[in-house]
């Protein structure tokens, strides 16, 4: 029986280590694929490696990118704060054309790997903003992957998954707690210590806090004290 395989995009966080659990339980073969993009901090990245190690990928790759040196990012420039207080539109935790730039180097291994299969940890409820996490975006990307690779020219058929696109945090929790996953091996902060220690402050610690709360279940999250 020939092995279905995936390339699941696994940034260490919450989100992401949702949907590698969720790819390994559908019965995929997972390439975990991580990206060392010119973030504040590294711990994330260790999360990833750690992820990936307990889910027995098959493979994992860390790519480095200099998308830090184009800044704009509360997450790639130093000079921009990560901001405490919510804001409205989109934030400047907003990484230019990130998850655009993730697709596309997942579709190229997944093309060389013959895998038809990407899995996203993109959310549109409890979402910070981000045009890239949106439906449309993800329609959008699936119909260029067959557009524009030799295997989608001649074979079609590459799919996008991204199962938590219509979940609120709590529900994503609640699904993982379905499917053991350990979130206190995850980091999901933006600006989390060297240790992986969260500030307990930033938007996404926030979520990540109410997402526990709303699953009426304990927040595992290491806090700096």
């Amino acid at each position: 029986m020939k092995e279905k395989k995936a390339v699941v995009l696994v940034s260490g966080g919450l989100d992401s280590a949702t949907v590698l659990a969720i790819a390994k339980q559908q019965g995929y073969a997972c390439y975990a694929l991580s990206f060392d993009y010119g973030q504040r901090h590294r711990s994330e990245l260790e999360a990833a490696s750690n992820l990936a190690k307990i889910y027995r990928a098959k493979d994992h790759k860390t790519i480095k990118l200099g998308m830090g040196e184009f800044g704009g990012s509360a997450l790639t420039d130093d000079h921009i704060d990560v901001p405490i207080k919510e804001g409205k539109g989109i934030p400047v935790t907003y990484v230019p054309a990130r998850n655009t730039v993730f697709l596309s180097l997942a579709l190229g291994w997944a093309e060389v790997l013959g895998a038809m299969d990407i899995f996203i940890g993109v959310n549109a409820v409890d979402y910070s903003g981000y045009p890239d996490c949106r439906p449309a975006f993800i329609q959008a990307f699936e119909q260029l992957s067959n557009l524009a690779t030799q295997v989608g020219v001649e074979k079609g058929g590459f799919k996008i998954h991204a199962p938590l696109i219509d979940l609120t945090k709590g529900q994503i929790i609640q699904q993982g707690n379905a499917l053991n996953v350990d979130y206190s091996a995850t980091v999901s902060c933006y600006q989390a210590n060297l240790k992986g220690e969260a500030c307990g402050e930033c938007e996404s610690c926030r979520l990540r806090k109410q997402g526990f709360e709303n699953a009426n279940l304990i927040d595992p999250t290491r806090y700096r004290s």
